[in-house]
């Protein structure tokens, strides 16, 4: 079944978004941070991108969850720079650094192709909040090409509602971080300010775009994926944000509650301020435990208790 962007494509509607948005980064408010630097010409603000993309790799990815990776993976590409600067990632010469190397419009619709010419099953979007005006020239080329399957919308949730609502009926899944229950902590370990409101209104207006993931032939086809890590010390308010999944969005929502932190980036080192020691460790079995015990408790069960499949 064509994705919803195909329609766009064919009624010249996608074209108005990609003017739309394009137009933003002449005083860019693309991201809460609202820099208003003129990207078209060449300025960068936080995320250190003007008007074109870095990318710093792509092909499919087997190590996403298992509704977008399927039998051939999920075709990644991957974004530098970010819109957030957490202390602990993983991915920080290419979040921070911005390792990878800037591309025309044409090159990214060219490597979404190759990706559906792979048998990816979807295009996994990652750090998109910063470049939304470019991918959606790009696919707006590559629709024009024949590309068709799922997009996925795979961010840190520092993102403008505003923004979002321009991706309306073109991202087909959304898989957003829901990282913190505090404002205060995610100020301290991701350098943004009001995150929990922010995190909370963005996704939202992704459920109200997309609502519950749905599949067929359990891959994912639609609907939103939320991803939570947990973090050593109950940091990232893991009680906080599985109330708010359950109460606000949807007692359905496919949750990935994620036990993979390891100390990384400026985590790793010696000079973490007193309160936060414990991202000098990695998550215990308890603390874990704990975090899968309440989002069960409060109704929760899509994705961590399913095996990670797109079982209703």
């Amino acid at each position: 079944m064509p994705t919803s962007y195909v329609a766009l494509w064919k009624n010249g509607e996608l074209h108005d978004r990609v003017i739309a948005a394009g137009s933003i980064l002449d005083s860019c408010t693309l991201c809460p941070r609202e820099c208003r630097v003129d990207r078209n010409k060449g300025r960068t603000g936080f995320c250190r991108t003007g008007m074109l993309p870095v990318v710093s790799g792509y092909g499919p990815h087997f190590g996403e969850e298992k509704p977008l990776v399927g039998r051939n993976g999920s075709g990644t590409i991957f974004f530098s720079g970010c819109t957030m600067s957490c202390i602990f990632c993983q991915n920080y010469t290419t979040s921070q650094g911005m390792k990878g190397r800037p591309v025309t419009h044409e090159e990214l619709a060219g490597i979404m192709i190759r990706l559906r010419d792979m048998g990816c099953h979807n295009i996994n979007l990652v750090s998109p909040t910063h470049v939304v005006p470019s991918i959606l020239s790009a696919l707006e080329i590559a629709a024009g090409k024949g590309l068709d399957i799922p997009l996925v919308y795979n961010t840190g949730t520092y993102d403008s509602v505003r923004t979002l609502k321009l991706l309306n009926g073109i991202v087909d899944i959304y898989m957003p971080d829901a990282k913190y229950g505090s404002d205060t902590i995610a100020r301290d370990l991701s350098g943004v300010d009001g995150y929990t409101g922010v995190m909370k209104n963005a996704i939202c207006e992704m459920y109200r775009q997309v609502g519950d993931l749905t599949c067929g032939d359990g891959i994912a086809m639609k609907g939103l994926l939320v991803r939570h890590l947990v973090l050593p010390g109950n940091l990232a308010g893991s009680a906080e944000v599985m109330e708010f999944i359950a109460h606000r969005i949807s007692q359905k929502s496919y949750v990935n509650i994620m036990d993979q932190y390891h100390p990384a980036w400026k985590a790793a080192g010696t000079d973490l301020l007193h309160s936060y020691h414990d991202l000098g460790r990695p998550v215990t079995g308890r603390e874990f435990g704990q975090a899968l015990g309440y989002a069960r408790k409060i109704g929760l069960y899509r994705g961590f208790d399913t095996g990670g499949s797109c079982k209703s």
